[in-house]
């Protein structure tokens, strides 16, 4: 359940429910409701969609290529008139952020804003796109017979921390034009089948600020705003916190703040593929990016892609999200031409795995957003669209790792056939590798693996060696009492035909490892 956050309503009723009208073209808001032109409407929602696809055009030639620096001033950028039909040819797997969005825009098209939650875990585990991190391990879930509102949950998902639902969220907010808590609503049979704790409230904040981004025309309200929606708790809200502080003090040099958030929170517990490595896909890091872009690119929409793309990291998503949102807020004919013009060239292009081109998702989006406004109570009257402000709600505090902390990985890198068994002492471990096909005519039926944690059975495991159906790790183990532990990984019905590849472990213990001084 969530609870109101009070600060919040004083902030409503200081800037958002004025008791004077506030005005501009096509837009009007009073205390208790929003009124858009349905071109003001069509207009964000196409901006908020062009924003997104131009920004991780721009953003796909870095991804994850700069980890734990930024990219430099005299460095150049690509960019070029049809940059974007030529990105959805030759590598149409950059849009994941997009046409995982569309897999659930498909669903509420089909079946309604009420569409259940199973039917937005069907056609998301079913899909035959490639997916990783959290998505991948959700999707295997799924799959197995782990039920969405589990298959999310850090015990359950070693990724859940990770950025995924964080880009996939846009669509929630996009339907939701100026109501958060029908955004948030939409999260939930989303988000939680892929995240948990601060993977999932990464999701919650950029929905949130899209809906936001119909209500308000000043970046800053957006951030804040959205932001009262996740626990103060949390390290997701402190990281954005001090990206706000940082800003304060410093309002030129992003790169200041950028040191400031590179030092606290580049740290990565949970993603197996970022402890002790530069990599960083943890949600809340990016997000910091995100949020960093927006208040130092000022509204301008190229200083804003810029920032979050030189800032490093998942350089392709982060101006996605950040242009998607500064799109919504300007709208699409107030985008520049030189990123607009290849956008236009595009929006005939149908994106992998969807039904759907870009010409498509605005319509599909519209109306849809249209039905929300009517289930909440909103109205539509002749070109006047009529939406009730709604206030944020705050989530329910989740930490996922709490007490893990990563002490070791040790590197095995060999193949065995039939079981593997190591010893570790911590309360926690991560296992990764994968089933290899020694026979290359062997079928691509699933082998059965069982995990045993001093000699106590924990879980059979169905092990694929096809990219669509694998478990990214093969096991994980948390909550164990602190101790020495002995683990067995068992091939069931052992065969020449495939053999276990163990990579590494990692190891977690309940206490911080400070290095020894000398």
């Amino acid at each position: 359940m969530k609870t109101t956050t009070p600060i919040y309503l004083l902030a409503v009723c200081f800037i958002c429910f004025l008791p004077l009208m506030a005005k501009s073209q096509g837009h009007k808001r009073t205390a208790d409701r929003l009124s858009l032109t349905k071109t003001v409407l069509l207009d964000k929602i196409k901006g908020g969609w062009a924003g997104q696809t131009i920004g991780v055009t721009y953003g796909w030639p870095t991804e994850f290529v700069y980890q734990g620096t930024f990219i430099q001033d005299y460095e150049p950028i690509l960019w070029e008139d049809d940059y974007i039909n030529r990105a959805m040819l030759e590598f149409p797997g950059l849009y994941d952020d997009i046409y995982v969005d569309l897999t659930f825009l498909e669903v509420l098209e089909r079946l309604g804003m009420d569409a259940p939650i199973d039917s937005f875990s069907h056609a998301f585990s079913t899909k035959q796109y490639d997916l990783w991190h959290a998505n991948q391990v959700a999707r295997y879930n799924l799959k197995n017979g782990i039920s969405p509102l589990s298959s999310g949950h850090w015990l359950n998902n070693p990724h859940a921390d990770d950025i995924d639902f964080q880009i996939e969220s846009d669509f929630a907010g996009l339907i939701s034009p100026a109501m958060p808590q029908a955004a948030s609503s939409i999260c939930e049979k989303t988000g939680k089948m892929i995240a948990s704790g601060d993977g999932y409230y990464g999701g919650v904040f950029v929905a949130n600020m899209y809906a936001l981004a119909f209500c308000y025309s000043d970046i800053k309200s957006v951030i804040n705003n959205a932001l009262n929606a996740i626990p103060r708790e949390s390290k997701f809200y402190r990281c954005i916190r001090d990206v706000l502080e940082c800003y304060k003090k410093e309002r030129k040099d992003w790169k200041t703040t950028w040191w400031t958030v590179q030092r606290k929170w580049a740290e990565d517990t949970g993603c197996p593929n970022g402890v002790f490595h530069p990599l960083n896909i943890d949600a809340k890091l990016n997000a910091a990016y995100v949020v960093m872009a927006l208040l130092y690119g000022e509204g301008d929409f190229f200083r804003t892609m810029d920032i979050a793309t030189r800032a490093g990291q998942d350089s392709d998503c982060n101006p996605a999200t950040a242009c998607g949102i500064l799109g919504t807020i300007i709208g699409y004919n107030s985008i520049p031409q030189k990123w607009l013009g290849p956008l236009k060239r595009a929006e005939d292009k149908i994106f992998s795995f969807s039904s759907y081109a870009l010409k498509d998702i605005y319509r599909v989006n519209y109306d849809l957003a249209l039905a929300n406004i009517e289930k909440n109570g909103g109205s539509i009257r002749n070109e006047q669209v009529i939406i009730p402000l709604q206030h944020t709600s705050v989530e329910t505090f989740e930490e996922n790792f709490s007490g893990h902390y990563p002490v070791s990985r040790t590197k095995v890198g060999k193949q065995y056939p039939d079981n593997y068994v190591f010893g570790f002492e911590g309360n926690g471990v991560v296992i990764s590798g994968h089933l290899v096909k020694v026979n290359p005519n062997a079928g691509d039926e699933p082998v059965q693996a069982e995990l045993y944690v001093d000699g106590v059975f924990v879980e059979k495991a169905n092990l694929y060696t096809g990219a669509i159906d694998r478990r990214p790790e093969l096991f994980w183990k948390y909550q164990l009492t602190d101790k020495n532990h002995r683990v067995e990984i068992k091939l069931l019905a052992p065969s020449r035909e495939f053999q276990l590849y163990i990579t590494d472990y990692l190891v977690y213990q309940s206490n911080r490892r400070v290095p020894e001084t000398k």
